[in-house]
């Protein structure tokens, strides 16, 4: 697989022309520039992102070496500045979920997990004025529903620092999965709701949370295990408490912390809620290797636009990357590599064969999906 060309005909192998021309229609978007066009200006950010490259100088000049459309910076720039940024997005949620579906492993539970939780990216104040954060800081914020089971990102939020994560986390509500969420995400209106509606959640506790009319679930407990505490009870104080009596799981972290959860679900063990909680740190795990490894901390723009198309183009790559590593390693003769290690190597075109042999079969199969060849039966 030749370096110049490896991510472009990735990306237009997972992305046809036919699907991007779609979402322009969608946004009533004409293309008018003859050389930076949004397929260019998407090169550009997605290999900006994988190659960490500084800035929009520094992709202009080596762009061209690795075979993309040689454009000036200042030309991506100003069409950084004016594209707008829900097109990206758009593109990102369509790849998402195509390559979500494709990366789909069978779960063990009923339903399977999304965590939900925001990263924060924050600069100078002087840099984001339209994001003022706290002190001399400005900040723009990520909320993100986030698959256990692909390890891939499904449902994405923008907004600036200072918004909570409680409201936007109604955003991020999907019935498909059982919520798994830190203590932002619970409110005792919420989880009536959810109780209501069919929304599984677990949900942490807030320390000081009063638990009312306590009444033990009788478990057979595993040997070995953390659980301190699994019972119904009603939530909150004598003016503000849950209507539903919820159940609520207690255990030790690995400080000898009490952790109380919250959860709908029923008919599964202490110890299974437990672990699904502590899944949540596959999303942290998330958040932590996309801000060292795609360039993210470093914002190339100053506007709305700017800012979240780089954003949404990093995750782009997020989810290309994450497919082909996490597909990669289902090859029998493929050596076994950390995910960071795949990157490095696929970017210096140094992969063992196999790899490469397995990626170019998952491309060429993506391709013939997208054009209509093969048919989807997932």
């Amino acid at each position: 697989m030749n370096k110049h060309t490896t991510l472009k005909t990735l990306i237009q192998n997972f992305l046809t022309e036919e699907e991007l021309q779609d979402i322009l229609e969608e946004f009533q978007y004409k293309e008018k520039a003859r050389k930076c066009t949004i397929n260019v200006i998407l090169s550009y950010l997605i290999h900006s992102a994988a190659n960490e490259w500084k800035s929009l100088r520094h992709a202009a000049d080596v762009g061209r070496s690795l075979g993309l459309t040689a454009v000036d910076h200042s030309s991506l720039s100003k069409h950084l500045k004016r594209l707008d940024y829900a097109i990206v997005k758009r593109v990102m949620e369509v790849m998402i979920g195509k390559l979500n579906r494709a990366a789909r492993r069978k779960s063990k539970l009923p339903k399977a997990l999304l965590s939900i939780d925001s990263t924060t990216i924050t600069v100078g104040k002087t840099r984001l004025p339209w994001a003022l954060y706290h002190g001399e800081r400005a900040g723009i914020k990520l909320h993100v529903g986030f698959t256990n089971e692909t390890d891939m990102p499904l449902h994405v939020v923008e907004t600036t620092g200072l918004k909570h994560d409680g409201p936007i986390g109604k955003e991020l509500e999907d019935p498909r999965f059982i919520l798994v969420g830190d203590r932002a995400y619970f409110s005792i209106d919420k989880v009536d709701h959810y109780l209501e509606n069919g929304q599984d959640f677990v949900f942490r506790l807030k320390d000081n949370i009063q638990l009312n009319r306590k009444k033990s679930l009788q478990r057979n407990r595993s040997e070995g295990s953390n659980v301190i505490g699994d019972f119904t009870c009603k939530i909150g104080t004598p003016q503000k408490q849950t209507k539903k009596r919820h159940r609520v799981v207690q255990f030790l972290d690995y400080k000898n912390q009490v952790i109380s959860v919250i959860t709908s679900l029923m008919n599964v063990t202490a110890e299974e809620v437990a672990g699904m909680y502590k899944s949540r740190w596959d999303i942290e795990s998330f958040f932590r290797w996309v801000k060292q490894n795609l360039n993210v901390p470093v914002l190339f723009g100053t506007t709305e636009n700017a800012v979240f198309n780089q954003l949404f183009s990093a995750l782009i790559a997020y989810v290309l990357l994450k497919f082909l590593h996490t597909n990669g390693s289902k090859g029998t003769s493929c050596k076994p590599m950390s995910f960071a290690g795949f990157l490095r190597l696929l970017l210096c075109d140094d992969l063992p064969m196999e790899w490469r042999m397995k990626i170019r079969e998952l491309s060429e199969w993506q391709r013939k999906l997208a054009t209509g060849l093969l048919y989807d039966f997932g």
